[in-house]
């Protein structure tokens, strides 16, 4: 009798709750090595190759590309190859793959993983023959877990469906993902169409195909949208707000972007999501404003690069709010390093990586740094490691518009800095007055781990540092 086994999605971050599939690297049916790369999947971080944990045939994959699968959830199922190597059983992975335990209250989950609660291609929201399971009262910082795989599929832009990794490799390789002629289910665009489109050279950003530029071939291909001659009921007849069972369904074609329709949040913003719950819940937020006076300064300053700098001026004297704070052991740690965790607004939601050592750097230092960070953070390549670690935080959300805010303290941390939209405004010197530059900044801070006395003397140290010509 074969070997069958089975393999649960493993931690692919630091406690991460679930994963999108990407893409399979390896189709049902086909023959597998230990440790060769299987599945592509994107976490709230990055996105990552899965390794095959077996030596054998790929029987089965729960789910498909754009399928969110909650950590611990069966991945795939494989019949063991006995000539083949393999792992001992004894031997870690480094990662769990026990499937979880059911969530108290929460109702069994049907066997096949296949329960669509938000479909992007239309159709009624389904649970799975689940209507009679109760109300588990999720509450924000009290998420109820299972091992649901939520079918979802890639959101369609502009007529092309496909996953954010995706459309961050067409970016980064100079690939128009509309001219890529797609191989995934339903039309969705793969990493592997990109890659063979980049190599091919037939999708680069800004060409002209001759098939587009042809008014005739044009004409020659019927329009999708264009009505045909049918004798069915008209769609405007057939589409309602909610289904016939009365629960809610998407009334627009699956090749247009729907508004006022649930759908469910991925990767970034899913993770985005939960821990501005998690740090709402356990943080005792106070914020402090004041405004940098910056007519100092001599041209070729890096507004960046002052604010770290200001930044790491200000921990060196109120070491307090360079920490991180343990509100259940009510442990505080302080760092006599400065790690500043820089906030990177993307279409994707927001990331902040790590600008490792910044009490280290030089202004060239700084800047350098965070252009890398930056660019990995568009390419989707920076590794997770480089998304945790910090001691304090930046947001520089004045780029945009806005002059004060509450950021919002990411727990361990104890503060973070926010930098609004600089200004000019009448400044009283001797004499009279007189035009000067200014940076609005909040400093929100953890009222349980510091002091008003420490956070006022933290802002006051930044604004002298800022108020130097350079």
């Amino acid at each position: 009798m074969a070997d069958i086994k089975t393999f649960h999605l493993p931690d692919l971050g630091e406690g991460l709750p679930d994963a999108t599939i990407v893409e399979w690297l390896v189709k049902e049916g086909g023959s597998v090595k230990l440790d060769e790369p299987m599945v592509s999947m994107e976490t709230a971080k990055a996105v990552v190759e899965v390794p095959s944990p077996y030596s054998g045939k790929l029987l089965k994959v729960h789910g498909g590309a754009g399928d969110v699968i909650a950590t611990g959830a069966a991945l795939a199922e494989f019949e063991i190859d006995p000539k083949m190597p393999q792992r001992a059983e004894a031997e870690t992975t480094g990662h769990h793959h026990a499937p979880p335990k059911a969530a108290k209250g929460a109702g069994s989950e049907a066997p096949d993983h296949k329960g669509v609660v938000a479909s992007d291609e239309g159709g009624e929201i389904v649970t799975n023959n689940n209507a009679g399971r109760a109300d588990e009262g999720t509450v924000v910082g009290a998420m109820q877990s299972s091992d649901r795989v939520h079918a979802e599929q890639a959101m369609s832009v502009g007529g092309v469906k496909a996953v954010p990794a995706v459309r961050a490799l067409a970016k980064k390789l100079g690939v128009e993902l509309a001219r890529v002629t797609p191989s995934g289910a339903g039309g969705v665009v793969t990493l592997q169409d990109v890659k063979n489109a980049a190599t091919a050279g037939t999708a680069k950003i800004g060409a002209v195909a001759a098939a587009d530029a042809s008014p005739g071939a044009m004409r020659a291909q019927p329009s999708a949208l264009s009505p045909q001659p049918s004798t069915a009921v008209p769609a405007a007849a057939q589409r309602t707000a909610v289904s016939a069972a009365g629960k809610p369904m998407r009334t627009t074609p699956p090749t247009v972007t729907a508004t006022g329709q649930p759908e469910q949040l991925k990767g970034v913003r899913r993770n985005m999501a939960r821990v501005m719950a998690a740090a709402h819940a356990a943080v005792v937020p106070t914020t402090l404003s004041d405004d940098a006076d910056i007519h100092a300064w001599l041209p070729g300053n890096d507004i960046t690069g002052r604010l770290v700098r200001a930044i790491v001026r200000a921990c060196k004297t109120v070491p307090a709010l360079n920490a991180w704070f343990d509100g259940e052991n009510l442990t505080r740690t302080l760092h006599p390093h400065v790690d500043i965790g820089i906030a990177v607004d993307t279409d994707d939601g927001l990331f902040v990586p790590a600008l490792r050592n910044a009490d280290k750097l030089d202004a060239a230092g700084v800047r350098a740094a965070v252009n890398r960070l930056r660019a990995e953070v568009e390419s989707r390549s920076i590794p997770p490691s480089e998304l945790s670690g910090y001691t304090i935080s930046l947001s520089n959300f004045g780029v945009f518009a806005g002059r004060y805010a509450t950021p919002v303290v990411v727990p361990p941390c104890v503060a973070i800095i926010a930098a609004g939209k600089g200004r000019h405004q009448m400044t009283p010197v001797m004499g009279g007055f007189e035009s000067h530059r200014v940076i609005p900044l909040s400093l929100t801070f953890d009222h349980r781990a510091a002091t008003g006395g420490e956070a006022a003397r933290f802002l006051k140290a930044m604004l002298d540092d800022l108020a130097l010509a350079q």
